[in-house]
């Protein structure tokens, strides 16, 4: 079994910065692409970042662009997200998710490992 742990989620006035961490553990975790979505209250899951496990591909949601950066550090399976010129609309639980093939990709039923989630307020 795979397991992903999320932190780095806190509060934050908006146009500040949070880092988001996510370390992946358990059996073959290694070489396979890895990604973050969020969900906010009342809202559906959505498509933040993703990366390649080479990190030659990376993909962004259009509301993330220009502000987000998504990187992997592959000999600590780790995941990261630097979010930078928070917004009140970034308020969301935050999930890494990891493949089970080395590629990126934005559809969220293509991972198959999911974290338990780490909070992310914007306040206004």
């Amino acid at each position: 079994q795979v397991r992903l742990a999320e932190s780095g989620g806190g509060l934050v006035q908006a146009g500040g910065s949070l880092r988001l961490s996510c370390t992946a553990s358990g059996r073959s975790v290694s070489g396979k692409g890895m990604g973050w979505f969020r969900q906010a209250p009342g809202k559906e899951r959505e498509f933040v970042a993703a990366i390649s496990w080479t990190g030659g591909t990376t993909y962004y949601s259009d509301s993330v662009k220009g502000r987000f950066t998504i990187s992997l550090v592959n000999a600590q399976n780790t995941v990261y997200l630097q979010m930078n010129s928070l917004k009140f609309e970034d308020t969301a639980v935050y999930y890494c998710s990891i493949r089970a093939t080395h590629a990126a990709s934005t559809i969220a039923g293509q991972y198959t490992y999911w974290g338990q989630g780490t909070q992310v307020t914007v306040s206004s």
